[in-house]
């Protein structure tokens, strides 16, 4: 049964439900409000990424009003004349689309044709060209009076159909949406404009109003925070930036030298497009694909357009993003595809365009203030779990196969020490916590226990089969050298099963040519242990005693070992302490302890410094 939580269940509740409230209203606000939020969301993105340009202005004695202006304007003129020139070829393309009806017929027959000596696949297509036929020549709804072809009248003549034809022509009736359509965007972007321009003026007083909204109390680090939170977003999107319209250019002229028309129309798109994580360039390279089938007779030129996109997409991730960006922007891939839908959903094309940049965003964000962790651990890519915590998760799940495949996935890149430190030995304190406050079963435990000893058992043999395999000459030792004397360790578990299992890692960690450990059982009484040590004369001892607890029990035995033998090494192994290390050295080294030690590297490590001295020591005792 578990131990009631300190939190009452009301609370949590409460905590919980109050949450998702503020998520639905924060969520539907940036639904219903998108007329206001598309171009803050706009304006942000521009700050972020003309604040450096501004910056460098102002170090070269220019004013910040006149800085301002200059990129604000500089900006302004580069957007309106891409969307001229874009519009302007837009228009033209859809007057000349017509034109390429004979192309598009002929690459239809050619398909016919390849398709000939498949009946299944020409059946298909004829039904498709009825089905299609048929439903061109379906009346429209605005005729008044629908015959059937073979019906006669009275007199034996076909009756007329009368078609009622609208006075105003189709375009005027949808010029009003048109115009609403359009009055919208330039309201958004002149929102936007001026939104930029008073977020660069003010960015100053801005950032101090965040800091006093995240600082409580802790200026100096949240100051140090949000400046480099700033950079890093201004140097992502400025990068962003150069790589899409560098992105963008090279596509232009790799069509312009193919010979697709409209090039320019085509780089913009990819340029646009390519914000939008994994699958942008290649929305982007549909519409050329499509035009190049249209406009040539031949099939190499769509052939060549996508082996362009291909090597330009896998060129810009592979190279040029990991050198400008470092090897991860940070950002995982499921949480940059959900991001695009959610933006998506919520404000349409633009939300799409703008989804990375915000990502990343919310992303530092979540880095650098403490408030929006949660940030950070929704969308960033590395692990949501350390190591260990991952380790010790799946055998609280039972799943023993994944919990092998960490620990032998992390013995590829680490030393034998490192696994046990950083896996195994947490994982035993862990489930040790657990069970003594009854959150953990009995079984469960002992699960956990058998895991380990298994997978211990596991990497030994691994190891040992590495060096087999290695082929190396056995290490010739000089006659009567230190390397001849082998020392005999008696390693004593405090209290449980976990003290063992730490025992024996140390065991296979400590080097077989100086020492043999032996571990005792756990039933062993400590009279046993004192009278072990007065028939077999070992100078050293090592209790393991892994918290929690056990610290009674190791120094009653450091206590009783002491008294019966004074000149005796005793070392405690207090592995995986991580609170209170000094208190725990002090009253153990009162006890009688000589050494004590929170990690199995630093035993062993311990048991290298003294196995000189006790080596001498016995050779003083047998020469004596």
């Amino acid at each position: 049964m578990s131990k009631k939580s300190a939190v009452p269940k009301w609370q949590r509740s409460f905590v919980a439900l109050t949450a998702t409230v503020i998520g639905v209203v924060v969520v539907a606000t940036l639904y219903w409000a998108q007329v206001v939020f598309i171009p803050v969301g706009m304006a942000l993105f521009l700050a972020f990424l003309l604040t450096p340009l501004v910056r460098g202005l102002q170090r070269r004695a220019v004013p910040r009003v006149a800085s301002v202006g200059l990129v604000v304007l500089g900006t302004a003129l580069i957007v309106t004349s891409s969307f001229w020139v874009i519009g302007k070829q837009l228009a033209e393309l859809a007057v000349e689309i017509p034109t390429y009806s004979t192309n598009i017929r002929q690459k239809i027959r050619s398909i016919r044709t390849w398709g000939t000596g498949s009946n299944r696949l020409t059946k298909m297509i004829e039904e498709v060209g009825g089905e299609l036929k048929t439903s061109s020549t379906k009346p429209d709804e605005v005729t008044s009076d629908v015959t059937h072809p073979n019906i006669l009248t009275e007199s034996g003549e076909r009756p007329t159909s009368v078609v009622l034809e609208p006075k105003t022509p189709p375009w005027l009736e949808r010029l009003p949406a048109y115009l609403r359509a359009v009055l919208e965007s330039l309201g958004s972007l002149a929102l936007a404009l001026v939104l930029l321009i008073f977020m660069l003026l003010n960015r100053e007083d801005l950032r101090a109003r965040f800091l006093r909204l995240v600082g409580h109390g802790r200026l100096s680090a949240t100051t140090k925070a949000v400046d480099d939170a700033g950079q890093r977003i201004s140097k992502y999107l400025l990068m962003q930036v150069i790589v899409n319209g560098t992105f963008g250019l090279a596509f232009t002229l790799g069509l312009f030298l193919i010979g697709v028309e409209y090039a320019l129309l085509w780089g913009f798109i990819a340029a646009v497009l390519r914000y939008i994580p994994y699958v942008g360039a290649w929305i982007a390279a549909v519409f050329p694909i499509v035009l190049s089938l249209a406009m040539f007779n031949t099939w190499w030129p769509p052939l060549a357009v996508l082996g362009l996109v291909l090597t330009l997409e896998l060129s810009t991730a592979n190279l040029v993003e990991p050198l400008l960006f470092g090897q991860s922007m940070g950002i995982s891939a499921v949480a940059q595809l959900v991001s695009a839908a959610f933006w998506a959903f919520l404000w349409g094309p633009i939300g799409l365009v703008l989804s990375a940049p915000l990502t990343f965003v919310l992303l530092v964000l979540g880095k650098y203030v403490p408030q929006l962790e949660f940030l950070d651990v929704m969308l960033g890519d590395e692990p949501a779990l350390e190591p260990d915590i991952a380790y010790y998760q799946r055998l609280l799940a039972r799943d023993q196969d994944e919990a092998v495949q960490l620990v032998l996935a992390t013995a590829k890149s680490s030393s034998a020490e490192q696994v046990y430190d950083n896996l195994l030995v947490p994982a035993l304190n862990y489930a040790k916590r657990d069970h003594a406050k009854d959150d953990l079963t009995d079984a469960d435990h002992q699960f956990i226990l058998q895991t380990n000893l298994d997978v211990l058992e596991d990497l030994s043999e691994r190891r040992a089969e590495e060096v087999i395999s290695q082929d190396t000459p056995p290490v010739v030792e000089i006659a009567g050298g230190p390397n001849r004397r082998r020392l005999q360790v008696l390693a004593c578990p405090a209290r449980d099963e976990s003290d063992r299992l730490g025992l024996l890692m140390l065991q296979r960690l400590v080097a077989c040519t100086k020492w043999e450990v032996e571990v005792t059982a756990i039933e062993t009484l400590t009279s046993e242990v004192v009278a072990q040590l007065a028939k077999d004369g070992q100078t050293l001892v090592c209790i393991g005693s892994l918290p929690p607890g056990g610290l009674t029990h190791t120094r009653y035995l450091c206590k009783r070992l002491r008294s019966h033998f004074p000149r005796l090494k005793i070392l405690v192994g207090r592995w995986g302490l991580r609170g209170n290390v000094e208190s725990n050295q002090q009253q153990l080294q009162e006890a009688g302890a000589d050494l004590v030690a929170t990690t199995l590297l630093e035993t062993r490590n311990q048991m290298e410094s003294l196995y000189s001295i006790l080596v001498d020591e016995e050779k003083r005792a047998t020469a004596s």
